[in-house]
């Protein structure tokens, strides 16, 4: 089965389009989060940021700033998140690398997928010393 944002930027399946260059395509989310929820998509296909090269998800950054403005001065939302998600342990359930922009208001249903709590600070220093090692 093809990939159904493949698709889209290859114009086989509608959808509302915000934005597109050489590298990127953004457009509504079908199943938004809030009103004003928007996807950015890299036009060749990676299935998530393990598969992505870092000049890839620069240009999807490069498209983020702008069009996170524009959904401010549009909507005038209360805040806005970015959203990435990566495999199905990730929550990811389109495995085509694609960023969430959801504008935000004071009171929305949406609430933070964890409860924050302070975490053990020498685990934690040992943790980044792993990730640093194979940085």
């Amino acid at each position: 089965m093809e990939c159904i944002f493949c698709a889209i930027v290859a114009g086989k399946i509608p959808a509302a389009k915000v934005y597109e260059n050489d590298h990127v395509f953004a457009f509504m989310d079908i199943a938004p989060a809030n009103p004003g929820h928007l996807l950015i998509i890299p036009k060749e296909h990676y299935r998530n940021i393990f598969d992505m090269p870092a000049e890839v998800g620069s240009k999807i950054m490069e498209a983020a700033v702008p069009l996170a403005a524009s959904i401010r001065e549009a909507l005038n939302p209360d805040g806005l998140n970015l959203f990435q998600s990566n495999e199905a342990a990730g929550f990811q359930t389109v495995f085509h690398f694609h960023l969430h922009l959801i504008p935000r208001w004071d009171g929305d249903p949406l609430r933070l997928p964890w409860k924050p709590s302070e975490g053990d600070i020498e685990e934690i220093g040992q943790i980044a010393a792993k990730i640093r090692e194979v940085l």
